[in-house]
């Protein structure tokens, strides 16, 4: 479908009088306003005005999925790819309760999307009608705001408060409620506002001068300095001045699970991915170093494991984030900077340059040597010579050989696969690496890479995925077909819930209560059922030729089942409870 640009900020007018507009022709003029150019969504009862107006529409293109959930998670994948607001459409009752895990994935990993529901109408609210819930009651605590709208002359002003919400501040998730007789009623449209003014909603943009002054001067002091960014960085497109600051300092850096591409992999500064999962390098630094700089992180639990250990050691923190609620929360802070971090960091640089003080050379060697010692210990090493069952790594890593340079994005399901995903892909650009990190929710790889293939239909996209995720939305290899969007399903097919095994094996003495993933379909039966191409791989020695067979089929989606080892185990790992720096390295650990 060709996108065609709208003009929809004006009114529409006939004898010098603006137009009468139903609520749902005006709901369409806010989504051209705001320039969007897809929605994902499933029409149902309360959404069928909109759903008309959509249709009588050419500027905006409906991607009609096969679940509610599956909506809002292709329009998080484009969200997170773009940087754009992404935009989903659902009907009321179970079409609302569908989307929740959506919702709830969007807000925990703070990305900007305006999610429109569909409600019965006003006069029918908490009388019990049929398809009816409490949308603002059930999405409040996994929302930025929610909106109800009860008269049809206040639609476009909400959807200009929805937009300006998702996408400023720290990003997030809105969701507008919006009533049948509403999207039906008509009103006289005196165009899209131009900006919109919210007494109660004013972040903070840019950091505090003196703090950000402080900040540098403890920098420039420290003998054992780390750089710990996360998720931030990435929203506020801040990678380029995160490269600037770390190459002139040439302080070591860590990205998290959500940051990673903020830095270049491939770059010696960078330490690899630190927290739970993460190199022993980025975890021993975490904890050793003097001055740590958090750029656009949270100290989340999968980070710093047990508070209380990672306070053990004495160190200066400067934390800048544009949410002030999450400065000091986890982690008590010595410079809070509240502001957002594109703006933060490029004050920094600017004063960096014209300080005279510069970094400790002779600290900052020795601090380098600790690290490269560390380094030595090579903790993501793994079974390389094995030639009798695939390891998954080393899929991972074949994948990264054969897609370094190249213009690929790589999403992911939860689980180990997407740790390997994280671990052994070296991600050197920002927004190529999209998983769910905060609520770690399964089932997002397909959607994710729908919505990123939508946006970028000349790049690659590769879904990294298990055998377990990837069947809870399945079905959307059917939109796939429908919307011709080509991705490439890498399942590391190890017939078990990967992670849960390896937490039963661990901490559990080995009882794998319901983790073993008896009656798998057919998964090359099933792709080749949906109209896309299917490949099993069981040997080693199959899964570069695979790989090439599948990129070079460059306009069908093709799942690719890798029967992986059932016993190989994510490492290194911290367990829960446990310090950063008390990691497992491998199963000799045990």
């Amino acid at each position: 479908m060709e996108i065609k640009n709208a003009q929809a900020n004006s009114p529409a007018i006939a004898d010098g009088k603006p137009l009468e507009l139903m609520g749902a022709e005006i709901l369409v003029k806010a989504l051209q306003a705001e320039n969007v150019q897809y929605i994902w969504g499933y029409p149902g009862g309360s959404v069928l005005y909109i759903y008309d107006a959509l249709y009588k529409q050419d500027t905006m293109q409906h991607v009609l999925v096969r679940h509610e959930q599956a909506a809002v998670h292709a329009a998080d994948g484009y969200a997170r790819a773009t940087g754009e607001v992404g935009v989903a459409l659902v009907t009321s009752g179970p079409g609302v309760t569908n989307a929740v895990t959506g919702i709830a994935t969007a807000y925990m990993d703070s990305i900007p999307m305006v999610i429109i529901t569909g409600q019965v109408p006003t006069a029918a609210i908490g009388l019990d009608a049929f398809q009816e819930c409490d949308t603002v009651g059930i999405t409040r605590p996994i929302v930025k705001h929610n909106f109800l709208v009860k008269d049809v002359r206040d639609l476009a002003v909400t959807m200009k408060k929805a937009f300006h919400i998702a996408r400023s501040g720290r990003p997030g998730p809105v969701v507008v409620d919006i009533p049948k007789d509403v999207s039906f009623k008509k009103t006289a449209y005196e165009g899209y506002p131009a900006e919109v003014q919210m007494r109660s909603y004013n972040p903070v943009r840019k950091g505090h001068g003196g703090q950000i002054r402080k900040a540098l001067q403890l920098l420039m002091a420290a003998k054992r300095p780390y750089i710990y960014t996360g998720g931030g960085v990435l929203l506020s497109n801040a990678s380029a001045e995160l490269r600037t600051l770390v190459d002139m300092l040439g302080y070591p850096c860590t990205n998290t699970l959500m940051g990673l591409g903020a830095y270049p992999a491939s770059d010696p500064k960078f330490l690899g991915m630190l927290g739970m999962h993460g190199t022993i390098e980025a975890n021993n630094a975490m904890q050793n170093c003097d001055v740590l700089l958090a750029v656009g992180a949270r100290f989340d639990d999968r980070v710093i494991g047990n508070p209380k250990h990672f306070a053990q050691n004495e160190r200066k923190i400067i934390h800048i984030d544009i949410d002030p609620s999450s400065i000091s929360k986890r982690v008590k802070v010595d410079i809070p900077i509240v502001g957002d971090v594109k703006d933060v960091l490029t004050e920094m640089i600017e004063m960096a340059k014209e300080s005279a003080v510069k970094p400790d050379g002779n600290a900052l060697g020795a601090w380098w040597e600790t690290i490269n010692g560390w380094r030595k210990r090579d903790c993501l090493k793994y079974d390389r010579n094995n030639t009798r069952v695939i390891k998954p790594q080393y899929v991972i890593e074949t994948l990264h050989r054969m897609t370094k340079g190249t213009d690929t994005y790589v999403t992911s399901d939860v689980g180990q696969h997407q740790m390997w995903a994280a671990q052994y892909y070296g991600f050197d650009e920002p927004r190529r690496w999209i998983n769910s990190g905060g609520l770690g929710t399964m089932g997002v790889g397909i959607p994710y890479a729908m919505g990123i293939k939508l946006a970028k239909p000349d790049s690659e996209v590769f879904c990294v995925t298990g055998e377990g995720s990837v069947q809870m939305c399945i079905q959307e290899l059917s939109t796939c077909l429908q919307y011709n969007t080509p991705i490439k399903i890498m399942a590391l097919n190890n017939r078990y819930l990967g992670m849960v095994r390896q937490w039963q094996e661990i901490e559990y003495s080995g009882r794998y209560s319901s983790s073993y993933m008896d009656a798998l379909p057919d998964f090359v039966k099933l792709a080749e059922a949906y109209g896309h191409v299917g490949m099993l791989i069981e040997r080693p020695e199959d899964v570069e030729p695979a790989l090439h067979e599948a990129r070079k089929l460059k306009d069908r989606t093709v799942f690719m089942d890798f029967r992986t080892d059932p016993t190989e185990n994510v490492f290194p790992m911290v367990q829960a409870g446990k310090g950063i720096t008390e990691m497992l390295l491998g199963s000799e650990d045990l």
